[in-house]
């Protein structure tokens, strides 16, 4: 029994090394997953490449949110992005956690801030009030991933 035991807790001790890197840290996924369906089903939607909703609506306001956890801001095929948001996601940089909770808590602001030019702007209004709420959505939505 001790031998279960140890091995047991050796493998939930393990767990996060073979983490791909997408998941949360701080969040919640269940509560992201309220969370999104309160706030963001209204313009965006999660569906795989065979085009199966996974969350959401048939949104299309807002870029599909699949597999957002590690890919490059700004690069789902056919959707009509900002000039700022682009610009951000052209040397490859991906979504994380923290830039995804500090976009979403607000995307100009963080804009402005990521590309040192206070012009830029963002086209998405809504704004995520609490941090814990914008961690919680990540951890959502870093279960959807592209694999």
């Amino acid at each position: 029994m001790k031998k279960i035991t140890l091995a047991a807790t050796l493998s939930l001790l393990a767990a996060p090394a073979f983490a791909d890197g997408h998941a949360s840290t701080q969040g919640d996924a269940a509560a992201g997953e309220e969370q999104f369906n309160r706030q963001c089903v209204a313009c965006h939607v999660v569906a795989d490449a065979d085009g199966n909703i996974l969350a959401g609506r048939n949104a299309k306001t807002g870029p599909n949110l699949f597999g957002i956890a590690g890919r490059q801001i700004g690069s789902v095929e056919g959707f009509r992005y900002g000039d700022s948001i682009v610009e951000v996601g052209a040397d490859g940089t991906g979504w994380t956690e923290e830039s995804f909770v500090a976009y979403v808590q607000n995307p100009t602001d963080w804009l402005r801030e990521t590309l040192d030019n206070r012009r830029a702007r963002g086209k998405m209004a809504y704004q995520v009030r609490a941090e814990d709420q914008a961690y919680d959505l990540y951890a959502y939505l870093a279960t959807f991933g592209a694999e």
